[in-house]
């Protein structure tokens, strides 16, 4: 089999996406003084009171090292605060705080108009095959997983994760 175009590659196709798709979005969250890093932990955090820390490495897509230090400038700039479980002391909880939960009501505005944009460069048919392909390549290549992992990033899905 001949090798193919390397720029007709899925990884250089998805990284051309990426490309086009997430200068939009950092443009929003460098209004706020965020990270691309920092604005996924807030974004998951606006969608649940808290999550437990080990939970939002899957969430974000953050490795644990880095995490730790994102985590540590949201909570110096007092946008969210860490707590130990109170059923398990080992678990640490991490929530917005309400500094951090106003931070969604001034940004998403700005987040929903760009998926408008977005949107509106495909038509619903095209935007609907993305999205589905996206999900059914992903569900396809994840190794098997417990049943916890699952449902936990089924709770933090919404369809529109990206950003």
């Amino acid at each position: 089999m001949a090798m193919q175009d390397f720029s007709r590659s899925l990884p250089m196709r998805l990284y051309r996406a990426l490309a086009v798709v997430m200068p939009r979005f950092r443009r929003i969250f460098a209004k706020a003084g965020l990270t691309e890093q920092q604005w996924r932990v807030l974004r998951v955090l606006w969608e649940q009171p808290s999550v437990p820390q080990s939970a939002l490495v899957e969430l974000t897509l953050i490795p644990a090292p880095s995490l730790i230090g994102v985590l540590d400038r949201l909570t110096v700039a007092g946008l969210v605060e860490r707590r130990r479980g109170t059923d398990d002391r080992r678990v640490v909880e991490v929530a917005a705080t309400a500094a951090g939960r106003a931070l969604e009501e001034r940004l998403m505005p700005d987040v929903q108009a760009t998926y408008a944009e977005l949107r509106a460069s495909l038509d619903e048919s095209t935007w609907r095959a993305l999205e589905t392909g996206l999900d059914e390549l992903i569900r396809a290549q994840r190794p098997r997983e417990g049943a916890a992992a699952a449902q936990a990033r089924a709770r933090h899905s919404t369809g529109e994760d990206i950003a």
